[in-house]
């Protein structure tokens, strides 16, 4: 039989979890789905299993952030060699097919997309206590579904669009991909229907998805589009919800403050929890090897930052020392990932998809691109003050205050894994990073996703 890869989930069974705390944590218990999902109970543990996906190593514990980063000009992978090569690949964009890094990213997208999908078509025949929360759940599940398919589009090009429970993997073989368009019209479509079902807060458990964490999504979607206008109005959504605003810049990350009102929607992890098995391994992968300030044996260098980057930082800049550090030898580092204090590969340390100075800061980019320089520089001057820089006082023609917005968003957001997809959407990768063959701009699909499938059509260049 041959291997259904993009769906490995085994469609027919379905992990789910108990919810401790306000932790979405990975599930324990193996439920058979075509026995389960019969009630309100068993839906929930079912979405529980969707967000714990999001935990997985090809999603926000590793994957992800790095391929949002390392081939960006900021980062880099100090130990290229180690681990398979495979973040090294990414750094010196000779990714091959055959990386397991691209194949986690694929399988663990398409694991989460599956189960979204089967909690999509198993919840419309179940009686919730209270109708409001069906339509929350409904509404999260496809804020889920358009973030992966986001961050699949972005990274491989066209993709295949599967919207529907799978339940017999072989009727998908020979699905060819679906052309970039009609993935991010789906991934519109299900931000737009989430809008209307997610509530404004939820209070009772912050780590859920709420409305201004679809609407921020979808002005970055709009964003890469580049329909500025559109990307416009959702940001202002989120801007006049009231909902959240700037935190000092101490709180941002720290573990205290988890879940402050800056942060918009964030992948949880907590150390200490289940023989360690609930934190990040971020802190492991993207530290530098000799870090000597607390931090913990073990460390892999994969994603540490260069000393001309750290130099960006004015001294009196609040975020240099917390944001990044460095080490002696000038070496740094994103400070944003906490040490573990178990094991080095248990950070407790929340992945930050969206916060509110990224949605300023694409608000800035935007009035910008509109020739709106004074509402633009407003938006900008937020982070700044924020920042302890002051007011923006250079030039405001387009292209000066585009370089400032620029320059903020490498510094206020670094290791967040948005760098080099902002140079993606900008059309300045090539520019920037000096890349000369185009094809280095998407990703090669995983050799075994095109061995399980041949319709599975390879990128240009690999």
């Amino acid at each position: 039989m041959k291997k259904f890869s993009y769906l490995l989930i085994a469609v027919l069974a379905m992990v789910t979890t108990a919810c401790e705390k306000e932790l979405i944590q990975n599930p324990r218990t193996t439920k058979v789905a075509d026995n389960f999902y019969t009630n309100e109970a068993e839906l929930e543990e079912a979405v529980n299993a969707v967000f714990a996906t999001l935990q997985f190593t090809g999603v926000y514990n590793t994957a992800m952030p790095a391929v949002g980063e390392l081939p960006g000009e900021d980062a880099y992978d100090e130990t290229p060699a180690n681990d398979g090569g495979v973040y090294g690949m990414l750094d010196d964009f000779n990714v091959i097919p055959q990386s397991s890094l691209i194949a986690n990213v694929w399988e663990d997208s398409y694991k989460g997309i599956q189960r979204a999908n089967i909690v999509i078509n198993r919840i419309q025949d179940i009686d919730f206590e209270v109708g409001a929360t069906k339509n929350t759940r409904i509404g999260e599940m496809l804020f889920i579904r358009a973030m992966l398919y986001f961050n699949l589009v972005r990274t491989f090009g066209d993709v295949p669009l599967v919207t529907d429970e799978v339940t017999n993997p072989q009727e998908y073989f020979g699905q060819v991909r679906t052309p970039v368009g009609e993935v991010y019209s789906q991934i519109i479509a299900d931000l737009d229907e989430a809008i209307d079902l997610l509530p404004v807060r939820n209070d009772g458990n912050k780590g859920r998805v709420v409305k201004t964490a679809a609407q921020a999504l979808l002005g970055k979607v709009h964003l890469t589009l580049k329909d500025y206008s559109s990307a416009r109005s959702s940001l202002l959504e989120v801007v006049s919800s009231n909902v959240h605003d700037l935190v000092v810049v101490d709180e941002v990350f720290s573990l205290e403050n988890e879940l402050n009102e800056e942060l918009i929607f964030v992948v949880q992890y907590a150390s200490g929890i289940n023989s360690n098995s609930e934190g990040s391994d971020a802190y492991r992968m993207f530290n530098p090897t000799g870090r000597q300030d607390g931090g913990l044996a073990g460390t892999k260098g994969h994603g540490v930052l260069k000393p001309d980057f750290y130099a960006l930082y004015a001294d009196d800049d609040a975020r240099k020392g917390v944001y990044v550090g460095a080490l002696e030898s000038g070496l740094a580092y994103t400070n944003k990932i906490a040490v573990p204090s178990t094991v080095v590969g248990d950070s407790g340390s929340d992945w930050v998809v969206l916060r509110y100075a990224d949605v300023l800061l694409m608000l800035a980019e935007i009035e910008n691109e509109l020739d709106n320089s004074d509402e633009a520089i407003s938006y900008l001057d937020l982070v700044r003050n924020r920042a302890n820089l002051g007011d923006y006082a250079g030039a405001t023609d387009q292209q000066s205050v585009f370089e400032e917005i620029d320059l903020q968003r490498r510094l206020e957001l670094v290791w967040e894994g948005h760098r080099w997809f902002d140079l993606l959407r900008q059309d300045r990768a090539q520019s920037i990073l000096g890349i000369t063959d185009a094809n280095k701009l998407l990703l090669p699909l995983p050799a075994s996703q095109i061995a399980a499938d041949p319709a599975l059509q390879q990128n240009p260049g690999y």
